[in-house]
């Protein structure tokens, strides 16, 4: 089969090339050809050789010929693929009933509250949707609507959906998916950008102010400033903390909210707190959450402070099919259940600093090794072609991905340049999934690094 990459693809990391089709075991080949001829346009595989699953357990994927794989990338089954008590809840569900929001559901307003006893006091209300787009399309309208502004900050290379609205501060998406005339872009929060006698917080509240001073000099006021905590497509950024408040003032300042994307970084994601923006010590306006909270069912929410959304729901209706029905909601709710009985965070935050510490050891001496960073079960390795420049090296990046998914330990990449290892496991990820991954990584690095 001829290469059909397309540039809306083109920067996507870690992508299955068409071109090399034929050389795949034949029954591979024939689903593929078959995906091709009836899915519609912009879906892409992953890995120079897809890998089809058929079950999983905690941090562990089995292929079609009983293999074990170590999944160490996805963050959807957020605690562990196949959770009995998320099946059990959610099988019990289904064969009782699935309402939506127009009628009474006593299990969606226990699951509001035992969710919102997570956050600060000042985020009081939920609203529930499907995905991370939609959450993040509903919070910019509400933004929208209390600010009566319309511009968006977003960080260089950002993903927050997919939407025609998320799309348009959406950078990460490329040159096909271009970004609205009501977007500007600052820096992640990288501490290297940073000017000698300078501080981080220094930096990003002079990129903020920046960017409002630039929408207002194009007759925008500001909406939103809108931040994934851990910066994962900017290239995992999580440290140091406390730049976030300077930003959040500077964000009020001109009458705009601050939106935390917390698809990425929340569940205790980052270890240290529930959600990734209590690390800061900053209390967003908004919070979005999406792909964990239901371990896998279509389930997202939007988290408000009263202020800001209640003279909207006064005034806009919403209504969403399937957000808030019964089915989500009882997975959501025993996810919840899990954290609380597998005391999750605290396996995160030991884990992590296992993790991290091994990979630390591991590259220290790599001159293609720029950094490892990242907090609880999220970190990401630059790649460089030299330390000095920091050039990245998104070949090797490849190369180093592809070569643990033959050992079957799966990562992917992330950044600008796909250059930055993205280690991401379901939170099921135990010392002994450590231990496999640490050992695999290395014999890669032997070799690569």
């Amino acid at each position: 089969m001829t290469s059909t990459l397309s540039r809306a693809i083109a920067n996507y990391p870690n992508r299955f090339d068409p071109a090399v089709l034929d050389a795949l075991p034949d029954r591979l080949q024939d689903t593929i050809r078959r995906r091709t001829e009836v899915l519609g346009p912009g879906y892409t595989l992953i890995y120079r050789t897809p890998v089809e699953f058929v079950s999983g357990h905690g941090a562990h994927l089995v292929d079609r010929d009983g293999n074990d794989y170590l999944d160490a990338y996805n963050n959807v089954p957020c605690v562990g693929h196949a959770h009995p008590h998320v099946v059990a809840a959610v099988a019990r569900q289904m064969s009782a009933v699935n309402t939506n929001t127009r009628y009474v559901q006593d299990s969606l307003v226990d699951y509001a509250e035992r969710l919102l006893a997570t956050f600060p006091a000042e985020l009081s209300k939920l609203s529930v949707a499907c995905s991370g787009s939609e959450a993040n399309d509903l919070a910019v309208r509400v933004a929208r609507f209390h600010t009566g502004g319309t511009g968006i900050i977003v960080t260089r290379w950002a993903y927050h959906g997919i939407t025609s609205e998320v799309a348009s501060f959406s950078p990460h998406l490329g040159a096909g998916s271009p970004l609205g005339p009501n977007v500007r872009l600052i820096d992640p929060p990288d501490p290297r950008l940073v000017a000698p006698g300078s501080t981080l917080a220094d930096h990003m509240r002079a990129q903020v102010r920046g960017a409002i001073d630039d929408l207002e000099r194009h007759g925008y006021r500001l909406a939103a400033l809108i931040t994934d905590c851990a910066h994962t497509s900017d290239g995992i950024f999580t440290d140091p903390v406390g730049y976030l408040k300077a930003v959040v003032e500077e964000v009020h300042a001109a009458g705009g909210v601050y939106i935390a994307d917390e698809v990425q970084s929340g569940f205790a994601r980052l270890g240290e707190s529930m959600w990734g923006f209590a690390r800061h010590g900053v209390v967003p306006d908004i919070v979005t959450m999406g792909k964990p909270m239901g371990n896998g069912l279509p389930v997202s929410g939007v988290v408000f402070r009263p202020e800001v959304s209640d003279e909207f729901g006064r005034n806009v209706r919403y209504f969403n099919t399937f957000g808030g029905s019964s089915i989500p909601v009882a997975a959501a709710a025993a996810v919840l259940d899990v954290f609380e009985r597998e005391n999750v965070q605290q396996r995160v935050l030991e884990n992590g600093r296992a993790l991290r510490a091994g990979l630390e050891e591991i590259t220290r001496e790599s001159p293609y090794v720029a950094e490892v960073r990242g907090s609880g079960l999220y970190v990401g390795v630059e790649l460089v072609k030299d330390r000095e420049t920091r050039e990245p090296d998104r070949a090797l990046a490849e190369d180093v991905i592809n070569d643990l998914r033959d050992r079957r330990v799966l990562i992917s990449g992330t950044a600008r340049g796909a250059n930055v290892l993205k280690i991401r496991p379901p939170l099921a990820f135990d010392a002994a999934d450590v231990t496999r991954f640490l050992e695999t990584f290395a014999q890669v690095a032997r070799d690569r690094l």
